[in-house]
């Protein structure tokens, strides 16, 4: 999966994106169902571009934090696969869901085993193996969050990402449905920590508070392989890595996931935070931010942004 190199004019490619953007900004609905989310500006948007070298476009509101939420678990599937290998595979498939990110019907057909990591189900499951290797229970999961925010801050190179644990409260405040969906794993005996364990965790990671300029740097590594371009580090493997946009591609976007790859062409993931993270491999990253969201739970001005980029830049994994 690669990208060939085109000349890019960054200022008339970034002048079109918010060309094509301005009119919509606003457009969507907030997550009200996460009240520390119901509150924020749905005006606000922001892009950046990580490139190789060093190299950095940005746009907009590119430097305000907001909520990863489910970008997030991109990262944690990382370190997961990169602390127990392919025995997560035994506990989380790689489908598509074409459900919504919280649905428990699947669960209940597929006898407790979540169609892929992307999905609250999977995700949590992939929390919950993480928090085993860590050791297993609360301590566990302070570790597992501790080792993932060093993770972020290094290769972000931004030691100010931080927790937003506002927001963390208040995802466990109305976090029945995803404690539904641990209870309901753990009854199949798919949980290996209490749900309360795994979920102190998952809750906390999807409350990364991040900027557009940071995830993009901090996400590069997907775009090289699974090495940062420039430290020259080796996050995951070249095959994991490739499993990882595998996955990106066909379930980033849980029921809307199918339209993002025929319209944008990238391995994507969004999250209900109103961001957008897309990879093109062998060239770079895409960060968007803008609050509303569509049906589907994706930001209805960073998909646009999205789709004016992939237009002047010509990237595409389909060629």
């Amino acid at each position: 999966m690669s990208i060939e190199n085109p000349a890019v004019d960054w200022g008339q490619a970034l002048a079109s994106i918010e060309s094509a953007v301005n009119p919509h900004i606003g457009s969507g609905k907030v997550a009200d169902y996460i009240p520390a989310l119901a509150r924020v500006d749905p005006n606000k948007f922001g892009l950046a571009v990580a490139l190789d070298g060093g190299e950095m476009h940005a746009l907009g509101d590119a430097d305000e934090s907001f909520s990863m939420q489910s970008i997030s678990k991109i990262f944690t599937l990382a370190l997961t696969l990169k602390q127990i290998g392919d025995h997560l595979w035994e506990r989380v498939g790689q489908e598509p869901s074409g459900s919504p990110f919280n649905s428990i019907v699947q669960l209940e057909v597929e006898q407790g085993i979540p169609r892929n990591p992307l999905i609250n189900a999977g995700a949590i499951a992939t929390t919950d193996s993480l928090v085993s290797a860590y050791g297993g229970g609360e301590a566990g999961a302070d570790k597992a969050i501790a080792d993932l925010l060093q993770l972020f801050r290094r290769l972000s190179q931004d030691d100010s990402i931080a927790i937003d644990l506002n927001v963390a409260r208040s995802e466990s405040d109305t976090g029945s449905r995803n404690r539904a969906l641990g209870h309901f794993m753990a009854s199949f005996g798919n949980m290996t920590n209490p749900v309360e364990a795994a979920l102190s965790a998952y809750f906390r990671h999807c409350s990364l508070a991040i900027s557009c300029r940071q995830l993009a740097r901090a996400a590069l590594f997907l775009a090289f392989d699974g090495t940062d371009p420039e430290t020259g580090e080796q996050i995951i493997t070249k095959r994991r890595c490739r499993g990882i946009l595998a996955v990106m591609m066909s379930s980033g976007h849980y029921d809307n996931s199918g339209e993002f790859a025929y319209r944008i062409g990238l391995p994507g993931k969004s999250g209900v935070g109103g961001g957008i993270l897309a990879v093109a491999p062998d060239q770079g990253t895409i960060a968007v931010w803008s609050p509303g969201l569509n049906q589907a739970g994706t930001s209805m001005v960073g998909s646009l942004a999205l789709g004016e980029l992939v237009k002047q830049t010509g990237w595409s994994v389909f060629g």
